[in-house]
Order: C-alpha cells, then structure tokens, then sequence
C-alpha cells in the first residue's frame, strides 16, 4: 500500500486579503495554540480527536469547524487516520467590515459553536475555496465569500458584545497586555510575578485555566502573530524573528513550522506578487 505524502498548501488572496489552506495527508498532533483570526474550516477527510475551550470533539468528514480569534484549541488524529483539512483565515477587520455589508450594522460577530456536525455550510466553504485557488474573478470570489459567511452569521454566530463568557480577571489581563506590548523582550516569570499578588505555581495555573495557554505559549504566540505580519510586509526571516523577540534561528523556524506548516520563507512566498497561477508551498521539505 503506497504511503500517502503530507502536503501543505496555502494561498493568499490579495483581492479580499485572506488565506486560504488545505492540509492532506497529516497524522501529527497539533499542540494547544490560538489565533489572532477567525477561522472557517472543514474536515475533508479522515477524523480528530479535538478539544476547544475545554471542551472535547469527535470530528469527521463531513464537519465544519468555527474558530474565534482566541479560541484556544489542538488536536490528535484518531486511531492513525490521515486528515485532510481546509479552511480560510478572516483577520477580524476584514470580518467586520464583511459583517456590516451582510447585516447592515456595525458588530464583532462570535462564532457561538465551535463544531457543527455535518454542516451543509461546508459546501460553501469548498466553493469559496476553490474559488480562491484558481484565481476567480473578484466578483467571483466575493459572491461566494458572502453567501458563506451570511450562513455562518445568520446560523451560528451573534454579536460579541451579547455573549456571556468568562473572561481573565484584571490582573491576567495586565499580564496578556504586558506581553502584547514588550513581545520583543526577554519576559521572565519574575517580571509576570511583579504585576501581580500570586506565586509562580498560581500565577502559571491561573493564568491557562483563565486564558487557555500558559503564559510563555501566549508569548510565543503573540510573537508568532507579528512575525507573520513582518513576513507579509516583505522583511527577511531572520529579521523578522529578531524584531518579534525570537533570539534563537532555528528554534524560531522549529516552531513556526509546527503551527503554520511551511517555513518563514514558504509562508513569505505566498504573498509575493506573480502572474502565475498559485504554486503551493509543501511543508517539511527543505526550504532552498
């Protein structure tokens, strides 16, 4: 039996500034990590075993997948299955601006289920999708942006502002924005101690249960964020990882490979300007 090859394809859509994304062939587990975006994904094929905010999912083929920005979650795969995945990334002004052509008023929509088992949304997100990868017209694209992201607002979302969920108390919260804005510095526990009354062993507690990371993955996280905006922009690798606070190159690629899939100067590549179709990049080959 010929062994299936784990490719990772990715794609930048200029017109609507959103990636696009399909993972085939993948058995790894993908550690607990979140995003900055919102993510619209579907299981194309295989299962997982997912755990999001605390909570715990069978997905198969079949099941849609909504993500908030924050929303904390990772995965295993099921008995060995391989999956195949894709889904698009909405930066939340892109989201927002969306939203208030679609409903007519200004709000930051909540995706209020995380899975939806056997949504017949998917069948959007697949046209939308292939639209992206073949480089359809805008009209095009946008036309099926819309009537996916109409589904999902009108069936599975609600505005922010409306959701009743637990937040991190006051002082997690100035741990989160101490590090969003010192993310280049060498941040030590120490420094996290001296914002708060906690000891190291309930600081580190309190701060995943409330936040759903530890502290250092929220920094890494947050670096990992405005490394990918660096690259987009266009700025070295190296340079890259520098200015968001990664001092060590090759612990830098390690683990912007384990979360995005391709090396800094794949994931650069995508948002070069070309006259070519889309070639996509294929994670964990060497990166000439």
């Amino acid at each position: 039996m010929a062994q299936v090859q784990e490719q990772r394809h990715v794609y930048y859509d200029r017109d609507l500034e959103i990636e696009a994304y399909n993972l085939s062939g993948i058995i790894q587990k993908f550690p607990n990590h979140f995003h900055e975006y919102y993510v619209i994904g579907f299981v194309e094929g295989g299962s997982r075993h997912l755990w999001c905010k605390n909570r715990e999912y069978d997905v198969v083929t079949g099941d849609l997948l909504l993500f908030n920005p924050r929303d904390n979650h990772f995965c295993a795969p099921i008995n060995g299955e391989i999956l195949d995945y894709r889904a698009i990334n909405i930066k939340p002004e892109i989201m927002s601006k969306a939203v208030k052509e679609i409903a007519g008023k200004d709000y930051t929509p909540y995706f209020t289920q995380n899975v939806v088992c056997q949504s017949d949304i998917t069948l959007f997100l697949r046209d939308f999708y292939n639209a992206i990868i073949r480089r359809a017209p805008k009209l095009e694209k946008e036309e099926a942006l819309f009537f996916l992201l109409e589904q999902v607002l009108q069936e599975y979302a609600a505005p922010f502002e409306g959701i009743d969920i637990s937040k991190p108390n006051q002082q997690i919260k100035t741990l989160c924005t101490y590090m969003e804005n010192h993310f280049a510095e060498n941040i030590t526990l120490d420094d996290l101690l001296e914002m708060t009354n906690f000891g190291k062993s309930y600081l580190l507690r309190s701060f995943t249960k409330q936040v759903g990371v530890s502290p250092y993955r929220y920094l890494q996280t947050v670096r990992l964020d405005r490394v990918k905006n660096l690259l987009a922009q266009g700025i070295a690798p190296i340079d890259a990882a520098y200015m968001a606070g990664f001092s060590d190159q090759s612990h830098f690629t390690n683990f912007f490979k384990e979360f995005i899939g391709l090396t800094p100067k794949q994931y650069q590549r995508i948002f070069m300007d070309t006259e070519q179709p889309p070639e996509p990049a294929k994670a964990w080959q060497d990166d000439k």
